[in-house]
């Protein structure tokens, strides 16, 4: 399948938006990347916070188990370490509760920072570097490459007639016009040519402009 133009200029530009767009996604990547380690850095409070609270947790759990071995009054003992075992817990919670806030916040950031530029250009290069595709797909098929036939030049004559600047058309040898009307394979071949010189491509030096007998 053909991906680029065959004049060394239209393939350049080709060429330089394709890697472009490739070197626009690597950035945002990476300051996605630099972003979202830089946010992490805001867990750090949540993740100190958990600590501390499984630290108090783990430390009422074992003086309410030292003190529940008191005899008679152990279970009353045991009662206030249990409810700051639970406290703990709690700011254990909240903790981790805040790092996984932060975390998401991360996220979201790195895939925002990624989509939005990056959706940005693919919404101008996509039309543009497919409808190019299309058009050289279907010129290729006029042009009876990997098919059976001549290549029908009329068709190309008539989009060149029908769409090229009035310019390009005045700068076409004088009678390309009525030639074409003729049927002259030069004034066909003409047109043709300006065709695909709008998209880039080559005329086969073979095609001829000729009518085909039915």
């Amino acid at each position: 399948m053909r991906l680029y133009a065959d004049r060394p200029d239209r393939r350049a530009r080709q060429v330089a938006a394709d890697l472009g767009l490739v070197a626009w996604l690597v950035l945002w990547l990476l300051v996605a990347r630099v972003v979202h380690r830089a946010v992490l850095v805001l867990a750090e409070p949540g993740r100190a916070l958990a600590d501390l609270g499984r630290s108090i947790s783990d430390t009422m759990g074992s003086a309410a188990g030292a003190a529940d071995g008191v005899p008679v009054v152990g279970d009353e003992l045991a009662t206030p370490f249990d409810a700051l075992g639970d406290a703990g817990a709690s700011v254990t919670g909240a903790g981790q509760g805040a790092q996984d806030a932060v975390s998401t916040l991360a996220t979201v950031l790195a895939v925002v920072l990624v989509l939005l530029p990056v959706g940005w250009l693919l919404l101008r290069w996509l039309p543009w570097r497919l409808g190019w595709l299309r058009e050289a797909r279907a010129t290729d098929r006029l042009l009876g490459h990997g098919a059976q036939g001549p290549p029908d030049l009329e068709l190309l004559a008539a989009r060149a007639l029908a769409t090229a600047p009035l310019s390009r058309l005045a700068a076409l040898p004088a009678g390309t016009g009525a030639g074409w009307r003729a049927g002259d394979p030069a004034a066909v071949r003409a047109l043709a040519g300006l065709e695909l010189q709008r998209l880039g491509l080559h005329l086969p030096p073979d095609a001829t402009g000729a009518a085909q007998p039915a």
